[in-house]
């Protein structure tokens, strides 16, 4: 509506203002108007009455009347001359109206005449008489006494009818009236005029400001003039350079934020005063709906682990930093929170998540390191010191139990000697240090060496050993000892766990992108939950072995190592009871150092 707008206040406002100061100068105008036209009438009433008086009084009676006469019809007024308390002079018109001399005796402003030396005047309504009526007329009576102190009760009298007064102050209150009614319309439409042209910039502003509300920070405003409006525009568009410039610095550092906690490793929670998340960055979304997953909860935003609950309440009540650690399927996480301040009261608090899996995973490797390393040592090196002790202590009598003897500790040295050595070839090849020479080979003949190697122990197993590769004629880029090691490991650990008549089957087969070899077996089997566990150092699905039968726990280690030296794969699957089948592929271009 125009009433609510900035044009209408302003508009009706000075309508209002100068609607007022004109009525208020037409009021007194009009009092001021109406006091001048009786003051006027009255003077005029006042000098004639004295000229008349002073006529008397230069005249002789007869000569005096004569001129009084000639000079009352000079203007337009009622004259009574009375002279002693007779009238002896009068311009009123007998056959009509006339004032009574009684009315004038009666009234006690006007008798006051007859005392002497003052002029008297009144306005009123006063009787008019005529032969068969009486009747009453608003006049102006002025009343001057003659030849006061020589002459009693004698006086002039001067009287008008109040109608032309009155018609001169209407006369004048319409021109008033006019005037002003000329000056408000004049006034209305300048002030909508004068509203319209000052509120015309602060509606484009308006405009302006929607603009910039919905992110248009480049709209500018014309400035126009240079007054405040103008000012006010020129601040308006140094405010939209400042936000477009605070905004793109906010946006900068919010992707910046953005960018930081998206490509952290570990995860970040932001939480509330109520303890409600915030913000979350991948891996902290990750562990929530792993928690989620665990719990069986269809919307992970819906609850957090108690943990983190508790958590966050020692952080409130505290107000300092808290830790704590929580297992969530399978993996260990480390949880520090921290609390976010609004000046001096808590808003929230931010949790930093770190997954410690790897860490305590490679803590337990190396104690299991060590044990297995103290293990493997500790056997070798007991029967070296005990076979040398009985060698020294002659408990061997015969050449032949000696040479026994001598040849159990050979048999150990080299077994020490070998479990060094491949302890430290994994540590190089762990270390990035593979020393690989490839050459192109035929895949053919190369496979078949690596079969006939095993097929004496095979027979000795009563294992069926056997090679598919049919229509394999094509070449490959590899370091064939490497791989024929990686073989060597796989068959020789295939044939040493199946059982009499048994089959163990290299196969191979060749395709565009690369090689794929193949162990299969029908021997005991891998338990599913050591499954993950078979190519690490040291590790033994059956853990009661004999030393006999069991290796040093590091030939899988070593052949994945080969495998992804070759930038290649490898992987596992087996049944209990059933067959296991090792499996990798050596693609075509391998980029590994030669």
């Amino acid at each position: 509506m125009l009433w609510r707008s900035v044009v209408g206040k302003l508009w009706l406002t000075i309508i209002l203002l100068v609607t007022f100061v004109l009525t208020l100068l037409m009021v007194l105008l009009l009092q001021s108007f109406e006091r001048v036209h009786v003051n006027t009438a009255e003077s005029q009433l006042m000098n004639h009455a004295q000229m008349i008086a002073s006529m008397y009084e230069r005249y002789d009676q007869e000569e005096a009347l004569y001129v009084i006469q000639e000079y009352a019809e000079t203007f337009d007024t009622k004259l009574i001359l009375l002279i002693e308390g007779e009238k002896v002079l009068s311009t009123e018109n007998h056959h009509s109206h006339y004032l009574a001399l009684h009315t004038l005796y009666n009234n006690h402003v006007l008798m006051e005449v007859f005392s002497g030396e003052q002029i008297v005047r009144t306005e009123g309504d006063f009787p008019f008489e005529s032969h068969d009526e009486q009747l009453y007329a608003e006049i102006m009576i002025v009343g001057v006494p003659v030849q006061p102190g020589e002459i009693e009760d004698s006086a002039v009298f001067l009287y008008q009818s109040l109608d032309a007064i009155n018609s001169a102050t209407a006369e004048t209150r319409r021109i008033v009236y006019l005037s002003g009614g000329i000056a408000i319309i004049m006034t209305t439409v300048f002030a909508f005029f004068l509203s319209s042209r000052v509120t015309a910039p602060l509606r484009k502003m308006r405009e302006m400001a929607l603009e910039v509300a919905k992110g248009e920070f480049e709209t500018k405003i014309p400035i126009l003039t240079h007054d405040e409006i103008g000012q006010l525009a020129m601040a308006f568009n140094r405010m939209g350079r400042e936000l477009n410039n605070n905004i793109h610095a906010l946006n900068q550092e919010k992707e910046q934020l953005a960018r930081i906690l998206g490509s952290m490793a570990d995860g970040v929670i932001t939480l509330n005063k109520y303890g409600k998340v915030v913000l979350a960055n991948p891996p902290a979304e990750r562990f929530i709906q792993s928690w989620s997953f665990e719990q069986g909860q269809i919307r992970p935003e819906e609850q957090l682990p108690d943990t983190i609950g508790t958590l966050f309440e020692q952080v409130v009540t505290f107000e300092k930093e808290q830790t704590t650690e929580i297992e969530v399927q399978g993996r260990s996480w480390t949880i520090l929170m921290t609390p976010l301040y609004d000046q001096n009261v808590i808003r929230g608090a931010v949790a930093v998540f770190r997954d410690m899996t790897e860490e305590r995973r490679h803590d337990k490797l190396r104690k299991d390191f060590i044990a297995n390393v103290s293990h493997e040592l500790r056997t070798p090196i007991s029967m070296l010191q005990g076979y040398s002790e009985a060698i020294i202590d002659d408990v061997a009598q015969s050449d032949e139990e000696k040479k026994e003897m001598a040849k159990i500790i050979y048999d150990e040295s080299l077994r020490i000697g070998r479990l060094v050595n491949e302890l430290l070839d994994l540590a190089r090849m762990e270390a990035g240090h593979v020393e690989l020479h490839a050459e192109h080979i035929p895949l053919h003949p190369f496979v078949e060496k690596v079969v006939r190697k095993f097929q004496g122990l095979a027979k000795e197993q009563n294992i069926t050993l056997s090679l598919d590769a049919t229509k394999l004629d094509k070449e490959a880029t590899i370091d064939p000892d490497r791989i024929e090691q990686v073989l060597t490991n796989l068959l020789h650990n295939a044939i040493r766990h199946t059982n009499e008549e048994g089959h163990v089957t290299l196969r191979v087969r060749s395709f565009d992108e690369g090689t794929k070899f193949d162990v299969l077996d029908t021997g005991s089997g891998i338990p599913e939950e050591d499954l993950p566990f078979v190519f690490e150092r040291f590790y033994k699905a059956d853990k009661a072995r004999t030393r006999s039968r069991g290796g040093t726990g590091l030939g899988l280690a070593i052949a994945k190592n080969i495998v992804e030296a070759h930038n290649g794969h490898i992987s596992v699957h087996s049944k209990l009871n059933e067959g296991t089948e090792f499996t990798f592929f050596i693609p075509n271009i391998a980029m590994y150092n030669e």
